[in-house]
């Protein structure tokens, strides 16, 4: 009898587990997404079916259309941070840039300005002291948002300073991932609420009832100071971008300065993302832009993109800033895990003797990831894209050149969780100036890295070939 019951419970949940995992797949494919990431989870939920439901419920749905704010508030905001005011690429422009620029206003509405005093870093310490220095000169607010903020010397101090500018009354606004900074201690924020910094997570995650936003995280990092002053890259607040922290002698990143128009996308994007965490919109009126007279003065769009969008924005500009190409095209990135479009248009430009190079971290921060971008390397050595190991520590740079008048600073990466999951923002610039330094900079890291050589590569060890090619399977979800 015992038997009997126990033998049809067994069946009873060996039928509800199957139901459950056809379920799901079902599910997966009703929801038309790419084919490749599609294929992905059908493959985890087939061959680790507990796990696999597991992992489907924290990182597999989607909230794709998901309004961030609704169109009366993004109306406000866009009155307050004078956003229709835009310049008129017409006359400096090449009809490909044009074009680019038209992209990003109907993938987003992303607002074109000229006139924009930019400088970029290459490294931490200087970028931390000019950050400091301005966050020392507000008179009004500071809106500082950041994937991490570390609880070390470098994140000390410059809360430090935020606390200091709070009790002198002036506006402070702070956003920070919370799974970005998970090991940072909750008195750590506590004490920046205590002295009247406004200090909030971004999607909090809390076990078990919002466990399942673990996968959209926030990766932005901007600044924004009095309206005036704005910073974005891919710098997060953290010892390692000065001195390497424990793993790394160095770490390479790229983050830049503006002053000028372009500032009102930094506070726009900074105030949608408050105003989604169910903070009170931000009503702070911008000053009027000023443009610089500089003749080497930048013309800058800020694409931003997220789970949230209609349209893969960042993806897209690439892919058609890619097709525009003609001379030469220059990719840094500490992970290279590119969707089959964005693959394919490298290939193709390599394919039509355009110089393409690809610079990666021979090590980086993951181990995975090192192992799943280096799946991707022969495809590119085939069609004869040029791939860089970069050797001198962590290379961090999130950075696009392209032939002589375009490249892009940001915080995505070249991966499918940067354009599908994150909250990402970069900036294209349109400028033959900030090109220029960019290409040297390349060139520079070129001198500490090892370009790949095809012959070598193709003869790497079984054992090397197998495990990327295994990873490669979860590359879409990773």
């Amino acid at each position: 009898m015992y038997t009997t019951i126990y033998t049809w419970i067994y069946w009873t949940l060996v039928i509800a587990y199957v139901i459950t995992i056809l379920s799901i797949i079902g599910v997966v494919l009703s929801e038309n997404r790419n084919p490749v990431k599609s294929l992905a989870w059908v493959t985890v939920l087939l061959l680790f079916p507990v796990g696999g439901i597991i992992l489907y419920i924290f990182f597999g749905r989607s909230i794709k259309n998901t309004h961030m704010i609704s169109r009366r508030q993004r109306r406000r905001l866009v009155s307050n941070s004078q956003m229709e005011v835009e310049s008129d690429p017409t006359d400096r422009l090449s009809a490909d840039l044009r074009q680019q620029v038209e992209l990003g206003r109907s993938l987003c509405g992303a607002l074109y300005t000229e006139g924009n005093d930019i400088e970029i870093y290459h490294h931490g310490a200087n970028m931390f002291r000019d950050l400091l220095r301005d966050i020392q000169s507000a008179t009004q607010y500071v809106l500082l948002q950041t994937y991490i903020i570390s609880d070390d010397a470098t994140g000390q101090k410059i809360v430090d300073l935020l606390k200091q500018k709070a009790r002198e009354g002036v506006r402070v606004r702070v956003i920070y991932d919370h799974i970005g900074s998970f090991g940072v201690k909750n008195r750590f924020f506590r004490d920046m609420q205590d002295a009247g910094i406004e200090v909030h997570p971004f999607f909090r995650v809390a076990f078990p009832p919002f466990a399942t936003r673990i996968n959209w995280r926030n990766h932005r990092k901007i600044c924004v100071i009095d309206g005036r002053i704005g910073y974005i890259g891919g710098m997060n607040i953290a010892d390692r971008y000065v001195d390497g922290g424990k793993e790394f002698k160095t770490w390479r990143d790229t983050h830049m300065r503006i002053s000028g128009p372009a500032v009102t996308a930094l506070q726009y994007t900074f105030a949608i993302d408050w105003s989604f965490m169910g903070q009170p919109l931000l009503e702070e009126p911008m000053p009027a832009p000023v443009q610089s007279t500089d003749p080497g003065a930048a013309g800058l769009q800020m694409l931003t993109s997220g789970p949230t969008s209609e349209w893969s924005n960042i993806s897209m500009l690439i892919l058609k800033a890619i097709g525009n190409a003609k001379k030469r095209i220059y990719i840094q990135t500490p992970y290279f895990l590119p969707p089959e479009s964005l693959l394919k248009a490298l290939q193709a430009a390599a394919l039509a003797r355009i110089d393409v190079r690809v610079m990666v971290p021979r090590r980086s921060d993951s181990r995975v990831l090192t192992w799943a971008t280096n799946s991707y390397i022969w495809e590119c050595l085939r069609a004869g894209i040029k791939i860089y190991l970069y050797e001198g520590g962590m290379l961090h740079s999130k950075t696009m050149i392209i032939d002589d008048d375009f490249c892009s600073i940001g915080s995505a990466n070249i991966d499918f969780r940067s354009f599908e999951h994150n909250f990402e923002s970069t900036m294209f610039i349109y400028s033959a100036q900030a090109n220029a330094e960019l290409r040297r900079q390349f060139i520079a890291d070129q001198a500490d890295s090892t370009r790949v050589v095809e012959g070598r590569w193709r003869r790497r060890s079984l054992l090397h070939k197998s495990r990327e090619s295994i990873v490669r399977l979860l590359s879409p979800i990773l």
